[in-house]
């Protein structure tokens, strides 16, 4: 019996180890506002020469600590050229959906390329996605204009274009927020809805889509970005205190949805 037991910790183990390996490698798409989060109290000019950030510090120290071997890395998407540097729900639709295959669409991935390099795919917004325009009544997937009804309908695709990846993860941020001098009242409230119904109704339990809450990060259960959290009453982009805070949280819950799988 002794020895049974020990066969099957053996197994257990390198069933673990598998499973860690399965998810090894991690990319993070963002522009602006995720690069802050990307290197929180690290300094840029600093960032430039050694190439590492806050949240790859907090891998390097977490393979360190648990002798595992995760391999995270960032990806300007889309960037400025040739598509444009727009990352807002009709564009990750634009690229993933409508123009999916095994070839890059304006020299950008596809999820079939990005699948097959990287087990673990994040995506964000930057901040213009909460500058939200009423509805019309008439939603167009195909439409770029920022607005709930559009919103939704491209939701809706992504989420059933990840799901023909089942054996990758993918960490989608809540959309990020302005301060309250760089959105109107009715905007705020239309992203508050918008970000309810990515919790609510989107979100599927049991899935391989994960939602980190970077939304409640920024507004504490306001409608904004606060300042505190902001770069400066005028400017969106995280501050430095807030992005080291960030950083560490959002690090913290991309190792926990791949050892764990939370929801």
């Amino acid at each position: 019996m002794k020895y049974l037991y020990l066969l099957f910790i053996i197994l257990l183990s390198v069933s673990c180890e598998q499973n860690h390996t399965e998810m090894k490698n991690i990319v993070f798409l963002h522009h602006s506002t995720g690069n802050k989060i990307w290197l929180g109290k690290t300094n840029p000019y600093i960032y430039k020469l050694t190439r590492n950030g806050d949240i790859q510090k907090y891998f390097k120290d977490f393979n360190r600590k648990n002798n595992t071997d995760y391999n995270i890395t960032d990806l300007y998407f889309p960037k400025e050229s040739p598509y444009g540097w727009n990352n807002y729900p009709f564009d990750y639709y634009n690229i993933w959906v409508k123009n999916a295959g095994e070839n890059t669409f304006k020299e950008e991935p596809t999820l079939e390329i990005l699948t097959k390099k990287y087990d673990v795919i994040i995506f964000k917004h930057c901040f213009p996605v909460s500058r939200i325009n009423e509805d019309s009544g008439s939603p167009d997937i195909n439409s770029s204009e920022k607005k709930v009804e559009n919103y939704k309908l491209q939701y809706e695709a992504l989420k059933h274009k990840m799901h023909e990846f089942p054996e990758n993860k993918f960490i989608v941020w809540t959309p990020a927020v302005c301060t309250s001098n760089e959105i109107s009242e009715e905007e705020a409230k239309r992203t508050n809805q918008f970000y309810r119904w990515i919790l609510d109704e989107w979100n599927e339990k049991g899935d391989n889509i994960f939602i980190w809450d970077f939304y409640s990060l920024e507004t504490e259960g306001g409608l904004y970005l606060l300042e505190k959290n902001a770069h400066s009453p005028n400017d969106s982009h995280p501050g430095g205190e807030f992005a080291t805070k960030a950083a560490h949280l959002f690090s913290k819950f991309i190792t926990d949805v791949i050892e764990s799988g939370i929801e």
